[in-house]
């Protein structure tokens, strides 16, 4: 994307703006670098972006002639910060909601029904869930027990606030069957990872806090109307409360269009885009020497010099919003301390298969947003598929329908080992007898996302506010990014304003930012 190149800053006048470099252009960096410029005091801006393109993992693609998101195709509409932002950026009359709420869930054997009552895969009512058929007689009776209301007992059943995994606390509370069939593939689906090592702290806190006042915990999550802090459930299904306000948005036209209003209006701002460019290291660089009475312009207090392939920026301030093991090297002469922590992050490689097929290729009816696979039994490569042309009206053509399947999660790198071709050949094998798919699809787009869902393992939250410490110590550089508070757009959001609030405060303590903003 176009954008003049900020080189060192030399300036000699008092009056120049404040600097600062944001390494990362995904959409945590772009809400930095729009946070930063977008109130007095001005606050000169480059993106560094090591990719040929803006966004990170939000990319719009093609398929049957329509525009179809290849990463996140929604955001959960319930947190603020990505429709805050789209009515910032002139985009809320471009806003549309899924067309059907209806999600189903692969078990004994067939597609049903997601039950209502769902908090994130745990019931909260017990009819519901008995007659959907997921779980077995046994299964709905261990659920029961649940509604006796036990009372916490002292020892390894008590259910304290530390944190523990999602698995662990819905395994011993309401069974087996419900924690593999019904909060793995929604939570786990949520970040492609495993809710046995799942941090609840981070991903679900009402959950952790309802376990924590014993009783029952499907009575405890229905009184609860806190939605969860770090994503949105796949397919459409409802995650909370039941009200009938959309669960999640869109934009028509696709996700990029989010991106590309972002980064028109930062150019209009003045923001300066490198890409092809990415940042090697970081390196923390001495005041100048004091020395006279006339105060050290802005420019000869750069604090930072951001190394990157086409050379050595200096800025005032930083803001890292990269995946946590490129901020691990970025980070690894500053403070190695931080840089363990970072690299510690696992993440998990997540591949989408989006296809068209003609209508009569498919034979059973597509009467909702699409069907999660529980990782449990059977060791099924898909684990998740969406119907494309019924969960988003504006898709849907005469004759055909899209349909995008989801392949890999933590611990499971089958799809890196295969061929775009050998993968679709898998992804149809699984898909044919649950959907009756009788030919091949007419096209395939085929889209490999390596390394890209941050694994929020038990303490999570507790290495996150360790390295938000360290980050303090360190003059005027914020992190931000999917690794800390949240894998949806609406978390990535808010980190890089967060980030974006924690350098200008940086800034203000420093005297750097005086100056008002270059019109």
């Amino acid at each position: 994307m176009p954008g003049h190149a900020v080189g060192a800053v030399t300036g000699d006048a008092p009056s120049r703006p404040a600097t600062v470099v944001v390494v990362g252009g995904g959409i945590a960096g772009l809400s930095a670098a729009w946070a930063l410029t977008s109130a007095e005091p001005g606050i000169a801006v480059t993106v560094v972006e090591s990719g040929d393109r803006l966004g990170g993992k939000v990319r719009t693609g093609e398929i049957g002639g329509r525009a179809v998101d290849l990463g996140p195709d929604a955001f959960l509409a319930r947190r603020p910060e990505a429709v805050t932002l789209c009515h910032e950026l002139g985009l809320g009359d471009e806003l549309v909601a899924p067309g059907d709420r209806r999600a189903y869930v692969w078990a004994r054997g067939q597609l049903r029904a997601l039950p209502a009552g769902l908090a994130l895969g745990v019931p909260t009512h017990l009819g519901p869930l008995a007659r959907s058929g997921i779980l077995s007689p046994v299964g709905v009776g261990r659920v029961a027990v649940d509604l006796l209301g036990r009372p916490r007992r002292a020892g390894r059943d008590a259910d304290a606030s530390a944190d523990r995994a999602v698995g662990d606390i819905t395994r011993r509370r309401l069974g087996r069957q419900v924690t593999e069939r019904l909060v793995d593939p929604l939570v786990g689906g949520i970040h492609a990872g495993d809710t046995a090592t799942l941090s609840a702290a981070a991903v679900y806190p009402a959950l952790l806090e309802a376990a924590a006042r014993g009783g029952s915990l499907m009575r405890a999550l229905r009184a609860s109307s806190a939605p969860p802090a770090a994503g949105a459930s796949p397919g459409g299904a409802r995650p909370g409360d039941g009200r009938d306000a959309p669960v999640f948005l869109t934009l028509r036209g696709g996700m990029s269009q989010l991106v590309e209003r972002l980064v028109t209006a930062l150019q209009a701002r003045q923001v300066a885009f490198r890409t092809g460019a990415g940042a090697d290291r970081l390196e923390r660089l001495e005041p100048p020497a004091a020395g006279g009475s006339t105060p050290a312009p802005v420019g000869a207090r750069g604090r930072w010099a951001v190394h990157t392939a086409t050379g050595v920026l200096t800025a005032d301030a930083v803001v890292v919003a990269t995946p946590a093991w490129a901020a691990a090297d970025l980070l690894a002469a500053v403070d190695a301390g931080v840089a363990a922590v970072l690299a510690d992050i696992e993440y998990a490689d997540v591949t989408l298969v989006t296809m068209r097929f003609p209508d009569a290729a498919v034979e059973r009816v597509l009467d909702g947003t699409g069907f999660l696979v529980p990782a449990a039994g059977g060791g099924r490569l898909v684990t998740a598929c969406t119907w494309l042309t019924s969960k988003w009206p504006e898709l849907r053509r005469p004759g055909d329908v899209l349909l995008r399947a989801s392949v890999g999660r933590a611990g499971d790198g089958r799809a890196a080992l295969l061929s775009d071709d050998d993968l679709v050949a898998g992804v149809l094998a699984e898909l044919r007898p649950i959907l009756g798919l009788r030919e091949a699809p007419t096209a395939t787009v085929v889209t490999r996302w390596a390394r890209s869902f941050p694994q929020y393992a038990v303490g999570h939250l507790e290495r996150v506010a360790s390295l938000e410490a360290a980050a303090t110590r360190l003059p005027a550089l914020a992190m931000a990014g999917a690794a800390l508070h949240g894998v949806g757009i609406p978390a990535c959001i808010g980190s890089g304003r967060r980030a974006a609030d924690a350098v200008r405060r940086a800034l203000a303590l420093t005297g750097a930012a005086t100056a008002h903003r270059a019109q």
